[in-house]
């Protein structure tokens, strides 16, 4: 089996996709020590046509392919998608139209987050050889049975998507998977501005000091693991930057007491770096705090209502065979306890239909949940 490394047989293949009305698109990369994952393989498939491309070839340029990513007309098909768009973004292609599987086939009644293996083994009997699972993939040159294993997730795909596709549709279930998808390709899932970086954590306090050291030291670990191509915690753990924005220390030395940060951290260079930064946002911590609204207090949600909740969601996720985390989380249960008009997901489309409204009719006494034989039902309770 030949990878495509050159400029022409990639044109040659992208060519052949183009006239598909879907493909499936998987990846290999290498990200252990880095935060840029390293890009080693792409792999692609139609129903008539597969191939494997190697980004790492000299002088290859992918242009082709990603334009395939970009065109509306055909449908990307991955399988646990997010790791693999995050590459395409930063390549400047979001795969749009999408599908999922792992996220249809949660829809569909195979569990939370099945696995690739497990759903081609569910749906097309057959069983993945997982030799090559712990390949590096960076290594050159690749034997055939690592680059057959590679192109299986291709494959297996492109015969598993119009089946799981077709089922979703019989069930009336894909126009739910497809709305999934928009959540899936926005962009704001791959930002890596250093400047959002501080987003993605909670703040622990809401004083303009902490606020303001919370936010610098984020977005400053952010912008130091980028430029050294270093995983973000190598550089400094979530917990570190809580630590260091509560404890303000702008000493080098003084980051050696910490119990969250890396052993002789003070006296080396990113040390230095970071002490110089606390200071200069100290030195106006209004100005340089993040505008933030302090969370109104709410009153806590009675563990019964939402043990009852949960009880209620599994006998709704079994009866509809949809896996119980893509109708509600353990969040959206206590929001519900707490208010009939709580602003989650799972009082709103789909969701409030198999689920929501009889979670509210619960609260309100109007259903009740009784066991029959190894089963919970859902009773009407007459005035």
């Amino acid at each position: 089996m030949t990878p495509i490394t050159t400029n022409e047989a990639l044109a040659d293949f992208c060519a052949r996709l183009a006239t598909a009305p879907f493909i499936t698109v998987d990846t290999e990369f290498m990200r252990e020590t880095t935060y840029w994952p390293r890009l080693c393989l792409i792999q692609a498939a139609s129903a008539d046509h597969a191939g494997i491309i190697d980004p790492m070839a000299e002088g290859l340029d992918l242009e082709p392919f990603l334009d395939l990513l970009r065109d509306p007309n055909i449908i990307k098909v991955f399988h646990a998608c997010r790791q693999d768009v995050e590459i395409f973004v930063r390549l400047g292609a979001m795969p749009r139209p999408m599908f999922d599987t792992q996220v249809a086939a949660m829809a569909a009644g195979f569990g939370e987050q099945v696995a690739y293996d497990s759903l081609v083994r569910q749906m097309l009997r057959v069983e993945l050889d997982k030799g090559s699972r712990f390949t590096d993939w960076a290594r050159r040159p690749l034997s055939d049975s690592q680059l057959v294993y590679a192109l299986g997730d291709v494959t297996h795909l492109a015969a598993l998507y119009p089946k799981l596709r077709d089922r979703l549709k019989k069930e009336g279930r894909l126009d739910w998977v497809m709305s999934e998808m928009e959540s899936l390709i926005d962009p704001a899932l791959y930002d890596t501005n250093p400047e959002n970086a501080w987003k993605r954590l909670k703040p622990k306090k809401f004083s303009a000091k902490y606020l303001a050291a919370f936010k610098a030291v984020a977005v400053w670990r952010e912008r130091a693991a980028q430029e050294r191509d270093q995983p973000r915690g190598r550089i400094l753990k979530d917990e570190g930057i809580d630590e260091v924005a509560q404890q303000t220390p702008t000493d080098p030395e003084a980051f050696n007491r910490l119990r969250s940060v890396p052993k002789g951290f003070g006296g080396s260079r990113l040390g230095l770096e970071l002490a110089e930064e606390l200071k200069r946002v100290l030195a106006d911590p209004e100005s340089h705090a993040p505008e933030m609204e302090r969370p109104a207090h709410r009153q806590p949600a009675p563990p019964s209502v939402v043990e009852l909740l949960k009880v209620l969601l599994k006998a709704k996720s079994d009866n509809a065979g949809v896996a119980s985390k893509l109708i509600a989380t353990v969040s959206d249960l206590e929001k519900i306890a707490v208010t009939d008009d709580a602003d989650v997901d799972a009082l709103k489309g789909w969701r409030r239909q198999i689920f929501g409204e009889d979670a509210l009719k619960l609260k309100r006494g109007e259903i009740a949940l009784v066991l029959s034989g190894s089963r919970v039902e859902v009773v009407e309770i007459e005035g």
